[in-house]
């Protein structure tokens, strides 16, 4: 597990413009962000396109539920099923305000569920207090 990796799993590129600013530099975090469902599970389980490469597990994954390929709620079922990657926690980052998501969020085995801010300012503390928490202050789960 790298100490200050998050992974972004974000389709939209301003969202993700606005998770790289307000993280850069902060804490010595870095973000790998990545486009769709597939990709995030490639990534986390070196397959696909990272099938060759020495992939670390995140401290965090930040995970958007509307992505392209596979939605967010399937990445985190495969997450969770996944021993390598069971105890990762995963951040649900969504501009959905359905009650009906946030309960499927926690069922399916979020650690946490956030409505992105519509507010630019907002969203941008948001992150960094997300930040802040998951790599400065929380005690990740030992790899099992």
């Amino acid at each position: 597990m790298q100490d200050n990796l998050v992974l972004l799993i974000e389709d939209d590129p301003d969202d993700e413009a606005l998770v790289l600013a307000a993280l850069h530099g902060h804490e010595g975090i870095e973000v790998r962000p990545l486009s769709d469902g597939v990709q995030a599970l490639d990534y986390l389980f070196r397959s696909g396109a990272f099938a060759h490469e020495r992939t670390e597990l995140p401290r965090l994954v930040l995970l958007d539920l509307k992505l392209p390929k596979l939605k967010g709620f399937e990445v985190l079922q495969r997450i969770r099923a996944h021993r390598r990657t069971s105890l990762l926690p995963v951040v649900i980052m969504t501009s959905s305000k359905e009650e009906q998501d946030r309960i499927r969020g926690y069922q399916t085995g979020a650690n946490s569920y956030v409505q992105k801010p519509v507010d630019f300012d907002r969203f941008r503390e948001v992150v960094r207090h997300l930040g802040l928490y998951w790599i400065g202050i929380n005690e990740p789960a030992p790899l099992v």
